[in-house]
C-alpha cells in the first residue's frame, strides 16, 4: 500500500512510475508538515538562560506557526530577560528597539579576571579584595555619564567580515576602536563579599561585560560578569514579559493573543492621525503638507476607527514617511468588524 506521505509525489521523469513512490525524505514518516501563517504583533520574551537570541526566535516562531520573524537586539546566551520578537508588519519597526536605551541587572564577582570577561572562561588573574562601601560607590559613579568602552573580543562586532569571537576563540587579539557610550544610571543593589549587584541603564551598544572588567579594575581587584538580566528596552519592561516554557504550554489561540500591536516598539513617539484621503496618499509614499513643528519621529494612523499605517518625520512643513506598511497589512490588523466596512482608504489621486 502507498505510504500516504508519497501519494502526492510526482511520478519519476521518463514515465509513470513502475511501483510504490518513495516517501519524500525530507519529510519524516508520520510528522506533518508546518503550515506558516501570516502574522502581525510584537511578542514580550523572557529569554532562557542557555539560549542564543535567534534560537530563542526560532522556537517562538515555530511555536506561532509564523511566516516572518525577528529579534531586536542579541542577547548572549549568558543572559536571561526581556527580547521582544517582532513578527510580519512589526519587523519594520524592529531598528527602533535596537536603537533603544536598555536596562540591565548585572552581577558581578570581584577579585577575579577571566579570559572571556565572565563566568564562560578561564580565571586569568586572582586577587585581593580590599575595598570599602565608598570605594564601590566612587567605582560606580566613576563609570556614570558618557563613557569609551573598548568592545571585548567575545563579541560579534566583525574585523574583516570575521567576527571578534572567531579570532578570540583561535587566540588572536586584534585592535579595537574604543567607542562612545552613555551610563545614564548605575545603582548598587547589593555587596557581599565577592558579590556585587548592580543596575545599568544604558545607551544602546553598551557591554555590561566590559563594564564589568572596567569596575573591577577600579577597584584594584578585578571582576568578572556571572549573571545579566535584561530588565527593560526602551519603554518595554519585563513585568508582561512571557518564557518560552510559558509559550509551550499554551493552545495556539492563547499564543496568538499574547501578540501586542506592531506599533508598541513607537509607543512613546508622538503620534499623527490622518483623513481618509490623506491616508491613501501618505501610504502611497507621498509627502503630505502639514501645519506641525518639525519632528524627528513620529508614529501615523489613518481615519476613525483609526489604524496604524507607518513612521514618518515632519521636515519644513512636510510628513514624510520613513517606515509604510502595506495596504494588506493595514488591513489585516484591523478588527474584522473593521476588515468589513465598505470604504477603504482610497487610492492616491
Amino acid at each position: 500500500m502507498t505510504p500516504p506521505e508519497a501519494a502526492s509525489l510526482p511520478p519519476p521523469q521518463g514515465g509513470a512510475p513502475s511501483g510504490p513512490a518513495k516517501p519524500d525524505p525530507r519529510r519524516p514518516l508520520g510528522r506533518t508538515k508546518l503550515v506558516r501563517r501570516a502574522l502581525h504583533g510584537v511578542l514580550l520574551l523572557d529569554k532562557p538562560l542557555g539560549w542564543s537570541s535567534n534560537d530563542a526566535l526560532q522556537k517562538a516562531k515555530w511555536l506561532l506557526r509564523a511566516e516572518k520573524a525577528g529579534h531586536t537586539g542579541t542577547l548572549d546566551p549568558l543572559a536571561t530577560g526581556l527580547l521582544p520578537l517582532c513578527f510580519g508588519a512589526a519587523t519594520k519597526f524592529s531598528q527602533v528597539s535596537l536603537d533603544a536605551d536598555k536596562a540591565y541587572r548585572a552581577t558581578l564577582r570581584l577579585g577575579q579576571r577571566t579570559s572571556t570577561g565572565d563566568l564562560e572562561g578561564e580565571v586569568v588573574q586572582q586577587r585581593a579584595i580590599e575595598v570599602d562601601g565608598a570605594a564601590v560607590q566612587a567605582a560606580l559613579q566613576r563609570f556614570s555619564g558618557e563613557i569609551e568602552q573598548v568592545p571585548p573580543m567575545h563579541s560579534a562586532l566583525k574585523k574583516d567580515g570575521k567576527a571578534l569571537y572567531e579570532y578570540a576563540r583561535a587566540g588572536i587579539s586584534v585592535e579595537r576602536a574604543a567607542r562612545r557610550v552613555t551610563i545614564h544610571a548605575i545603582t548598587l543593589i547589593e555587596w557581599q563579599g565577592d558579590r556585587l549587584v548592580i543596575d545599568v541603564r544604558c545607551s544602546k551598544g553598551t557591554y555590561i561585560r566590559t563594564l564589568a572588567e572596567d569596575i573591577g579594575e577600579a577597584l584594584g581587584c578585578g571582576a568578572h560578569l556571572t549573571g545579566l538580566r535584561r530588565t527593560a528596552s526602551g519603554p518595554l519592561g519585563l513585568d508582561v514579559a512571557v518564557t518560552l516554557a510559558e509559550l509551550e504550554a499554551l493552545d495556539e489561540p492563547a499564543r496568538e493573543a499574547l501578540l501586542r500591536p506592531v506599533d508598541l516598539l513607537l509607543a512613546d513617539w508622538p503620534r499623527v492621525a490622518l483623513d481618509a484621503d490623506e491616508a491613501g496618499r501618505f501610504l502611497s509614499g507621498l509627502r503630505r503638507r502639514t501645519t506641525l513643528p518639525n519632528a524627528a519621529a513620529l508614529r501615523v494612523y489613518g481615519p476613525e476607527p483609526q489604524a496604524f499605517l507607518g513612521s514618518a518625520h515632519i521636515t519644513g512643513g512636510e510628513l514624510i514617511a520613513d517606515r509604510l506598511l502595506s495596504p494588506a497589512e493595514v488591513h489585516a490588523l484591523l478588527s474584522p468588524s473593521q476588515q468589513a466596512a465598505p470604504e477603504p482608504l482610497p487610492a492616491a489621486a
